[in-house]
């Protein structure tokens, strides 16, 4: 019995969504073009995965807007290649062929944007980044993306 209410008194202290697992990731961009995170971690028992980036600064998307998209590692140096000021900002400066798995819209300051994906385009034990396609935000806004 003192088991079972250590357990309770445990299970309680934690959050629930902490056991259901990393379905969802909120990150926040900045007018200092950073992330404040490195690293995503998505949980394998994931359906589905949402991914919500705030903009903090106060500069519009057209001089610091921010992003998020996610490569493969072996897909990103030919993705960034591809950015581009010719493609529409509302296509995160890529062509719309790109190899991407994720991508929210670009937004500027004090703005929110959202996405959510089937988790099954992402695999146990392979490699992504997720960076900022801003053209020449993503030196300075990027990180790893994994499936655990």
């Amino acid at each position: 019995m003192k088991t079972l209410r250590y357990f309770a008194i445990t299970l309680l202290m934690f959050p629930l969504q902490l056991l259901a697992g990393t379905c969802e990731v909120t990150l926040n961009g900045s007018d200092s073009m950073k992330y404040d995170v490195s690293e995503i971690k998505m949980d394998a028992s994931c359906s589905e995965f949402k991914l919500v980036l705030n903009h903090s600064g106060k500069l519009p998307a057209n001089i610091m807007g921010h992003n998020v998209v996610v490569v493969k590692d072996s897909d990103f140096q030919t993705v960034i290649g591809s950015i581009n000021m010719a493609h529409s900002a509302e296509g995160g400066y890529l062509p719309s062929d790109a190899p991407v798995l994720l991508k929210t819209g670009l937004i500027g300051g004090g703005e929110t944007t959202e996405v959510t994906v089937n988790a099954s385009a992402f695999k146990t034990g392979e490699s992504y980044t997720f960076f900022c396609s801003f053209p020449g935000h993503y030196a300075m806004m990027k990180g790893a993306f994994s499936l655990n």
